[in-house]
């Protein structure tokens, strides 16, 4: 069975604890949409999900399979576990105005989601690494936390001895920002402008259903 693939909560809560180190190309085959570069290409040439037996994805999912599903969407394209995206589900409720508005922001001021935005990384995972790895900057300081929370008027950059890394140039070479973030290509640099609006968010998820998921 696909590690990610619970069929009731309480599993899927003890499994999503466990750090996902498999192939990335069959965890975006498994919720339907590309999180790597390489999953968009085997995805073009085999669409639908893994493993033998992937017609049986192809029958009438229940209400609750689909929450689920958009569940892990989400959790899946910013990396975190289901036990993190309830507890932003918890604070963006706790705040004034939409809920899923509200949780849509908090996940967009992740510093790794926000250097995946500006182009500094090919993918959510590469970003992680290198926050991680303390070549990331918010207005000047070092932080290696991924989960850290930007505000708004803040500046994203790489670290200045870490702008020769391979990666982050070929990035942010092919790279086209958000509305929301101002960058410097040359210089690596991004302004996170303003919180955005939920159709500027790049992510591919029902997210009212996700809110209804943890709303019961």
């Amino acid at each position: 069975m696909f590690p990610f693939c619970a069929t009731d909560e309480r599993g899927a809560f003890r499994i999503e604890l466990m750090k996902y180190t498999g192939p990335k190309v069959k965890r975006s085959r498994r919720v339907g949409i590309p999180l790597t570069r390489k999953a968009s290409k085997w995805m073009d040439r085999k669409p639908g999900a893994a493993g033998m037996h992937r017609s049986r994805f192809s029958k009438k999912v229940s209400d609750y399979g689909r929450q689920l599903l958009e569940k892990q969407r989400l959790c899946f394209q910013y990396n975190i576990t289901d036990r993190k995206l309830h507890n932003y589900y918890v604070k963006a409720s706790g705040k004034h105005g939409n809920t899923g508005t509200n949780l849509m922001h908090l996940l967009e001021s992740r510093l790794d989601a926000l250097t995946l935005r500006a182009g500094f990384a090919p993918t959510i995972y590469a970003a992680r690494q290198l926050v991680g790895h303390g070549h990331v900057q918010v207005d000047g300081k070092r932080i290696n936390i991924p989960s850290f929370l930007v505000r708004p008027g803040s500046q994203i950059a790489i670290k200045e001895k870490s702008r020769a890394l391979d990666v982050v140039k070929n990035a942010a070479q092919d790279s086209q920002p958000v509305p929301y973030l101002t960058v410097d290509k040359e210089g690596l640099t991004a302004l996170y402008t303003r919180l955005p609006e939920m159709n500027e968010v790049p992510v591919i998820c029902e997210v009212p259903v996700v809110v209804e998921f943890y709303a019961k």
